[in-house]
């Protein structure tokens, strides 16, 4: 039993021999080309950009109206709607193109009959057959003109004033065939 830690030293040893054995020449010809390839790298860091300095404004509303205080806030009767001008029939029957939205149709051909022009339309799993006169699309579209390439319309929508307004627009032919 004497010799067991002798024994212990003498392995100790012996692991420590090969393993320095493991790092001679295989890792020289790997540091001599880790330094090889390093020798003109040098690291810069940049330098931190100068903090501005900051003066604090001071706030002067206090004394002003406050804008989010719902009795300050008065409308005027005359511009909610009180246009004089261009007003939609809210009373007349709707037509079933007046429920799809305009980027839903797509206009597909036309026809012509006794002298008058029709515009096929598909919208939907459906389609409709318009002619001058007839309403498209949500904002009383009135078709005002039809021809071989597209569908004029008169829209009557409301600007940010609540006054109704008229606007020009088309629906232009889909797929280049007549």
């Amino acid at each position: 039993m004497r010799y067991m830690p002798t024994f212990r030293i003498a392995a100790a040893l012996a692991a420590a021999v090969l393993l320095g054995a493991c790092g001679g020449e295989e890792q020289s010809e790997l540091r001599q080309e880790l330094a090889a390839m390093t020798k003109d790298l040098r690291g810069r860091v940049d330098p931190l950009p100068q903090v501005k300095s900051f003066e604090p404004v001071p706030y002067k509303g206090e004394s002003m109206v406050d804008p989010f205080v719902p009795g300050r806030i008065v409308v005027t009767q005359a511009s909610a709607g009180g246009g004089g001008g261009v007003q939609p029939d809210l009373n007349r029957p709707k037509e079933p193109l007046e429920a799809f939205p305009m980027e839903s149709m797509q206009m597909v051909g036309t026809l012509s009959q006794n002298q008058d022009t029709f515009a096929l339309v598909r919208a939907g799993a459906s389609l409709f057959r318009v002619k001058k006169g007839n309403y498209l699309g949500p904002n009383f579209g009135v078709i005002t003109g039809i021809d071989e390439s597209q569908i004029s319309l008169k829209e009557v929508v409301q600007d940010s004033g609540g006054d109704w307004v008229e606007r020009s627009t088309s629906l232009q032919m889909q797929g280049g065939g007549k």
